[in-house]
């Protein structure tokens, strides 16, 4: 019964419609052969043997269906029409004509050897023409309606543009009519897409969107920076059009772009967005079939880092999270299930060295992301204790717990405040970093570090602060007229983490190259400038620990990039895991930052006190044979 149910749609509604190409591409053999014999016979009817010339065709036919079967052109390997169907039906006529030539001659000559020759070409001119009527007819149906949809300019005329105006024009009820292209390459000048021209270049915008009436402007350039979206949205501003544009590279991840896809232009594009490379084989080689484990899972980077893990195919991705709502929120994007029943959602205290000791018994992970970390650095500034039980202590214990389940490949999250640290955030993340590099001398895995800056979307951005802000009427708060920061979009931060991941290092520090620096003055005013009401700037001051400029590298740290060219690594002093035993959560907030700073800024620590003076959870393995720093510093420089 279950083969008679699936056979039954196949046999009427899959074969009628290959039969029926099978079919028109013999009619075309029959008809090629027929006019190339006329030809042959200077068109005397009287000379030609009809009788042979059936009997020819009909062994055409059997032979051509034969070649096509074995080409893909009859079962359903491509879409009809397309140019890797019309490559299949170039290699059947390869097949068939010479086929057809030793046939003939084994039949006794049925028709003139030249006419089979020129017989190929001809049917080879007609199939494709019969193919590309019909798809011309099929991509007329599909066309919207000018009338109904809203014309558009589409900015782009490579690669992405193409995609974008086959999607536009291939659904009736896309909402977008493309009605002329802008290109900057003076070689497209005449250059068309399925019909659509190119009109100019960037500079000729508002006088083709006059002359074709134009509702909106469409960048469909997917590797555009930021810089060239902004070029581009002021020349569109004054032309009362909408501006919209395709997602980056980093989103589509290899896949078309979609007409669901174009979206009005955000301040992500307007700041963040660059083109990432990414070596797939690489990230491949230490993601696929390994047991990956994120913790920070429900944050915005950790559950950004989940998404583009989870597409390299591992065999087990286990979320870790205190926070119970992110990990819902991070199973949703994944699997739009949201059940919560799944063992690899794991709520757990990076705090907790028991629960940390449970999970990774558990899961047995390969490979570990942790992004798990408290960053506001006012609160920090504030509550220092908390910086050092999550961000340092957590961290600690993280790292320990990965060396005693043996896992092979680390990553610790970091951030550009740990670059010449002058706050709590930032020496509680230079210290994760050192201790990091203390535990990679002495793992048999790789464990490094990744730095990198503001990530645009992220929870606590200034844009999701002065978008808030503009909700309520304002004003929008800066703190300085001269500060400036570094901005990336989660996806190509993550992206590139990942990329990290991949490199070979010993305990360094990789700092992602984040582009130019951005004046939070001039993003401010672009957000207050579109919003519908009239919204203020008020600037408050630098707050305690806050930099005019951030860096991504230290004074001593070179910007050395041996592996790809947007990862600097830089080599980091090591941080015994035993002198964290000089930390009290309970001292005062002034000694507490002080001993921070000073376990951020000094030289390579071996462990100064007795195993026996340091929480069991606290101890390290023995050491093995990698390259470390062992300067000793005098008991003297404690503070």
């Amino acid at each position: 019964m279950h083969v008679r149910r699936s056979a039954s749609p196949w046999f009427s509604s899959v074969l009628p419609g290959r039969a029926t190409r099978a079919g028109t591409d013999a009619l075309a053999l029959a008809a090629a052969l027929l006019i190339a014999t006329l030809l042959r016979h200077d068109g005397h009817l009287g000379e030609t043997d009809f009788r042979g010339l059936l009997v020819l065709s009909a062994v055409a036919a059997v032979v051509h269906t034969l070649a096509g079967i074995n080409f893909g052109l009859y079962t359903g390997r491509w879409a009809y029409g397309c140019f890797e169907e019309i490559a299949a039906l170039v290699k059947t006529a390869a097949v068939v004509t010479p086929a057809l030539f030793l046939l003939d001659t084994l039949l006794g000559r049925l028709v003139p050897r030249s006419a089979i020759i020129a017989a190929g070409l001809f049917a080879l001119v007609l199939a494709a023409g019969v193919r590309y009527t019909v798809r011309l007819a099929k991509d007329s149906r599909l066309r919207p309606s000018p009338e109904h949809g809203i014309r558009v300019v589409v900015m782009g005329a490579g690669e992405g543009a193409t995609q974008v105006i086959r999607a536009m024009l291939r659904s009736p009820r896309s909402p977008y009519v493309p009605v002329a292209l802008l290109d900057d390459d003076p070689g497209k000048r005449a250059y068309r897409i399925m019909g659509v021209p190119v009109a100019g270049n960037r500079d000729a915008m508002a006088e083709v969107v006059r002359r074709f009436d134009a509702e909106a402007v469409v960048i469909a350039i997917p590797s555009a920076s930021a810089d060239l979206i902004r070029a581009l949205t002021d020349l569109a501003e004054p032309l009362n059009v909408d501006l919209k544009v395709v997602p980056p590279v980093v989103e589509l991840f290899g896949r078309t772009v979609r007409v669901e896809d174009i979206r009005p232009v955000s301040h992500e594009d307007l700041l963040g967005r660059r083109e990432i490379g990414i070596d797939l084989a690489a990230v491949a080689g230490y993601l696929e079939g390994r047991r990956v484990l994120v913790t920070g899972a429900g944050g915005s980077i950790g559950s950004e880092l989940c998404r583009q893990v989870a597409r390299f195919n591992p065999a087990k991705l286990v979320m870790l999270d205190r926070d119970e709502s992110g990990l819902h929120a991070v199973q949703l994007s994944l699997d739009g299930r949201g059940m919560l029943d799944d063992r690899n959602l794991v709520v757990a205290d990076i705090r907790d060295q028991q629960r940390l000791d449970e999970v990774f018994a558990e899961h047995r992970p390969h490979v570990v992301f942790h992004a798990a970390a408290l960053k506001h650095l006012p609160l920090l500034e504030m509550h220092p204790s908390e910086a050092l039980k999550t961000n340092i202590i957590g961290t600690y214990q993280i790292l320990q717990t990965a060396m005693r389940h043996n896992v092979d490949r680390l990553v610790n999250i970091s951030t550009d405040k740990a670059a010449d640290p002058c706050s709590v955030l930032g020496y509680s993340k230079r210290i994760t970093e050192r201790l990091t590099a203390a535990a990679d001398a002495s793992a048999d895995g790789t464990y490094c570090s990744v730095r990198f800056g503001n990530v645009l979307g992220s929870r606590g951005s200034v844009l999701t602060a002065f978008a808030a802000q503009v909700e309520a009427g304002g004003p929008i708060t800066v703190t300085h007229p001269d500060v400036n920061r570094y901005f990336m979009t989660v996806q190509e931060a993550v992206r590139l983490v990942i990329q990290a991941g991949a490199l070979d290092s010993n305990g360094e520090v990789l700092v992602l190259d984040m582009g130019d620096p951005v004046r939070i003055a001039d993003v401010a005013k672009r957000i207050a400038d579109a919003a519908d009401a009239h919204i203020q700037i008020v600037y408050t001051g630098l707050r305690p620990g806050e930099k005019i400029a951030e860096i991504l590298l230290g004074p001593d740290e070179p910007d050395h990039r041996p592996n790809h060219p947007l990862i600097s690594q830089a080599p980091v002093p090591p941080l015994d895991g035993g002198v964290l035993s000089l930390l009290d959560p309970s001292a005062s907030r002034t000694d507490l930052i002080a001993v921070l700073k000073w376990l951020a800024e000094s030289p390579a620590l071996p462990a100064v006190l007795p195993k026996a003076v340091a929480p069991n959870a606290w101890h390290r393995p023995a050491p093995r044979s990698k390259p470390r720093h062992t300067e000793a510093v005098p008991p003297a420089r404690l503070p």
